[in-house]
């Protein structure tokens, strides 16, 4: 296994910027994802990892060797593809083996290591198939084999569950879960889908348009995103924003005023920020409640979803076109027409400022 560290790492192509000063490391045996929307430079950044792709400027280094000149092969990477890249007319022992034979590895130790990595990914039973009779689930096993038999010390992962159907890539989900708990291996994962994201990864490396946007677990990401771009993009349904202007503001938190809200009072630091600066406030649907509709706080309900389990309430906003939502559990007594006064979970609120920076929380309330 191996750490990776990238070193104000930058690509071009021409005259597009796609990567710009990267800074991130990756600990022995993390499981790290990077997502971002497409275009975001996601996929090149793993690229430049796997040396499928040339650093333009800055320093990769695959534990405690720089690897800006090594060549794939002896980076101890093995990939993962969108597409399966199987060859059709092998059959899955010998898919799996191909890599191994290329590098002239013994016999005995190839087929040690096809029968070894066939067991972890219960594929002994289909070693005599060939792709066509297999499920796409087990062609995507069979590409993941063929990676895993190398013994890389970093497995990449490139949008590897996007040809498979939504049921599919639940069960798939799983099995890379499971798998990076029984190897402990570090593993580099790239999607475009934050949920695969949310549930898979040990810490989350969010990119827009080529920059970290913010790196974590999980859970700080959804719970303190530093930017708003991380809070719209994690999270499903998406955070509700409402431009607010500042009323005051001091150390110990401040008032905003939100379009169509009664005055909030919140646990962020205002004191850089005069009176009637422009801020946008965040809220997550669960953390919206609806109450009867009051003179100064009162919206339109516009559609209902019924999910089973939960219901998703869609308000007409005061400003903008994008449709505030509610997220509660069924069965729910709202429906569409009926005006509700929205009343947020202050300790649950985020503020940003112009710039789509979050606001921090006061000190004592993030001594707390």
């Amino acid at each position: 296994m191996a750490s990776v560290k990238l070193e104000k790492v930058n690509k071009t192509f021409g005259r597009d910027h796609i990567i710009k000063d990267v800074d991130l490391s990756i600990g022995d045996g993390e499981f790290v994802v990077f997502v971002g929307p497409s275009g975001c430079g996601k996929s090149t950044l793993l690229r430049l990892i796997a040396g499928l792709e040339s650093i333009t400027d800055g320093d990769l280094i695959i534990g405690e060797t720089l690897v800006n000149d090594l060549p794939p092969r002896e980076r101890g990477v093995g990939m993962v593809f969108q597409s399966y890249a199987l060859y059709p007319h092998m059959t899955v022992y010998d898919n799996m083996a191909f890599g191994l034979k290329l590098a002239k590895t013994a016999k005995e130790t190839v087929h040690e290591r096809v029968m070894s990595t066939a067991k972890i990914l219960q594929l002994e039973e289909l070693l005599h198939r060939k792709p066509k009779a297999l499920s796409g689930g087990q062609r995507q096993r069979v590409a993941m084999g063929r990676a895993m038999a190398r013994e890389p010390r970093i497995l990449l992962f490139d949008e590897p569950l996007s040809n498979l159907d939504a049921s599919l890539r639940v069960q798939m989900r799983n099995e890379i879960a499971r798998l990076h708990n029984r190897l402990g291996s570090t593993m580099i994962y790239v999607t475009h889908d934050q949920v695969e994201a949310m549930t898979l990864a040990d810490k989350i490396v969010v990119l827009n348009r080529g920059n970290v946007e913010q790196v974590g677990n999980p859970h700080e990401l959804y719970q303190r995103p530093a930017t708003k771009f991380v809070a719209g993009f994690i999270g499903s349904p998406t955070m509700n924003f409402m431009p607010a202007e500042l009323i005051s503001g001091g150390a110990d938190g401040c008032r905003v005023k939100a379009a169509g809200l009664s005055e909030v009072p919140l646990p962020q630091a205002a004191h850089d920020y005069p009176k009637g600066t422009s801020l946008t406030l965040g809220v997550r649907p669960e953390h919206l409640r609806l109450e009867a509709p009051t003179a100064d706080n009162c919206f339109d309900i516009v559609n209902v979803e019924y999910l089973g389990n939960e219901v998703y309430v869609y308000l007409d906003p005061k400003e903008g076109d994008t449709l505030l939502i509610h997220r509660s559990e069924a069965p729910s007594q709202w429906k569409e027409g009926q005006q509700v006064s929205l009343v947020p979970n202050t300790e649950h609120v985020h503020l940003f400022d112009e710039s789509g920076t979050a606001l921090k929380l006061a000190q004592t309330r993030s001594a707390a």
